[in-house]
């Protein structure tokens, strides 16, 4: 399985989640891995360093330019360069469009979709001179269709499957690639708050908010995990996926066939 043995992946929002369940399937498939976010880094560092790769974390605040750089720098300087790049990376608010704060909406544009420009565009000189590269943007169900009450999210969703569309297409005649994950409903710290507001504002319990908030999206009824999420995410930085190019593939139980 070491099909990314000697590339090195930076994933965003690694330390929990979708990110770390994507380092995990990256690291187990041989890449060593720059780690980001602002979980439990010593425990994220733990998870992934067991499959025997180099790992290292540097936890830049993805809403500061500056501080983006010098991630990418760090990743240069450790490893040479990122051939993997996963956009992951996420913040959320929800609020009606006319009472969202704009400090809100600024900060899930900077974290969502920015921050995607800005690694992205830093990532590159190092994958032409290699004429290899892959990047991966997580977007999501929202980045496909719409929900009411969260606007800067669906928003940026929007926004990061075009350019990844745009960056595909920049790169169609290199061996760089660039796609979106587009999950439904993934039982993440972020989702999990959501539940828990839902069953408070409702006065039920938590599994009943769990049940309605999967039943309104996802005909599933089953959450996506992590794990699948990295192992899509594996094929798509593979050589199967070579001329997977521009491609926001949904992982959504259903959500968006409908």
């Amino acid at each position: 399985m070491n099909i990314l043995k000697g590339k090195t992946a930076l994933v965003t929002g690694s330390t929990s989640g979708i990110g770390l369940g994507i380092a995990k399937a990256l690291a187990e498939a041989g890449a060593n891995l720059v780690l980001n976010g602002f979980g439990d880094a010593a425990a994220a560092l733990a998870e992934v360093g067991r499959f025997g790769t180099e790992v290292r974390y540097h936890g830049a605040d993805l809403g500061q330019a500056q501080q983006i750089a010098e991630l990418m720098g760090f990743a240069g300087r450790e490893f040479g360069g990122v051939d993997i790049l996963v956009n992951n990376a996420g913040i959320q608010h929800v609020a009606p469009i006319d009472a969202f704060p704009p400090e809100k909406w600024d900060a899930v544009l900077a974290i969502n979709l920015t921050a995607a420009f800005h690694t992205t565009r830093l990532a590159l000189p190092h994958m032409k001179a290699n004429n290899w590269g892959r990047i991966v943007n997580i977007a999501s169900a929202h980045g496909l269709v719409a929900s009411v009450n969260k606007s800067a999210y669906v928003a940026a969703k929007h926004g990061l499957v075009g350019l990844t569309k745009t960056v595909a297409l920049e790169l169609a005649k290199t061996g760089i690639t660039c796609n979106a994950i587009c999950p439904g409903w993934v039982l993440t710290p972020l989702v999990a708050q959501q539940i828990a507001a839902r069953a408070q504002a409702k006065n039920i319990s938590v599994d009943d908010a769990e049940a309605e908030l999967l039943l309104e999206k996802q005909p599933s009824g089953a959450f996506v995990t992590p794990e699948q999420l990295g192992a899509l995410a594996l094929f798509l930085c593979s050589n199967a996926a070579a001329e997977v190019r521009g491609a926001a593939w949904n992982m959504d139980g259903g959500w968006t066939a409908q």
